[in-house]
């Protein structure tokens, strides 16, 4: 299955790309799903636009509580106090980029995500904040020691996000692809070698109309899994009727 271009006609007519992605991402979560060691999971994660995403929630207990006893009498209870914050200090505009991603989290001692792959979306590439807001998402996850993958296929957008995660990190220019590299996928392998922090790279590049790569994605220690963008390519794009 060739690679198509997924935001310019005729495809961008008949399936928004927000839509693709996702599913490309469930079918790369179900296909790693399938070669996972039975200690790790993989979700697929989506979020795109400017809502913010709640990670911390406080639920409304509605049972196991004496003032709610289904068939005894109800015992008035005081509310908690309510309590407002004053007035913030400052404020200062902020950028919370799209995200189209799979993790895959260890199970053994809870879950603890071990590595994440991100495909880019055209507002990943889009403006300057907003570049700089998916590299630091990346950057942060490989200072925790958490393998990485990245892969674009965005037709419209010229700039190369693993460049700009060089620069954050202060990368040897020797470790960016070409400037001209449109289409890529990158994979980073987080290890303490010798005592010393490294970061190992594998790098792909691919064209429109190309196969996609298959690539590493480190667990724990030397444990890998193969991630083949191709196969959950085809998948995704049976599932869309493009093919």
């Amino acid at each position: 299955m060739p690679l198509l271009d997924h935001v310019h006609a005729p495809f961008s007519l008949e399936h928004h790309w927000e839509s693709f992605h996702s599913n490309w991402a469930t079918r790369i979560a179900d296909a790693l799903s399938d070669c996972l060691p039975p200690e790790f999971i993989a979700e697929e994660h989506a979020h795109a636009g400017p809502n913010l995403e709640i990670d911390v929630a406080t639920y409304e207990r509605t049972s196991g509580r004496p003032d709610a006893l289904p068939n005894g009498p109800q015992v008035a209870t005081a509310a908690p106090p309510t309590w407002a914050p004053p007035a913030p200090a400052k404020m200062m505009p902020a950028v919370f980029p799209d995200t189209f991603e799979v993790r895959v989290l260890s199970t053994v001692g809870g879950l603890k995500v071990v590595g994440a792959i991100e495909l880019i979306s055209p507002s990943n590439k889009d403006r300057p904040e907003e570049r700089r807001a998916f590299a630091t998402k990346c950057a942060s996850y490989l200072h925790q020691g958490i393998s990485l993958i990245i892969i674009d296929i965005v037709t419209n957008r010229r700039a190369n996000l693993h460049n700009e995660i060089m620069r954050l990190m202060d990368a040897a220019p020797d470790l960016n692809l070409p400037p001209e590299t449109d289409l890529y996928s990158v994979a980073y392998r987080p290890v303490l070698r010798q005592g010393q922090p490294k970061i190992d790279l594998w790098f792909a590049t691919f064209n429109v109309g190309g196969a996609l790569p298959v690539m590493p994605l480190r667990l724990t220690g030397d444990l890998f899994v193969p991630v083949d963008f191709e196969a959950t390519y085809q998948e995704a794009c049976r599932r869309r009727r493009l093919v």
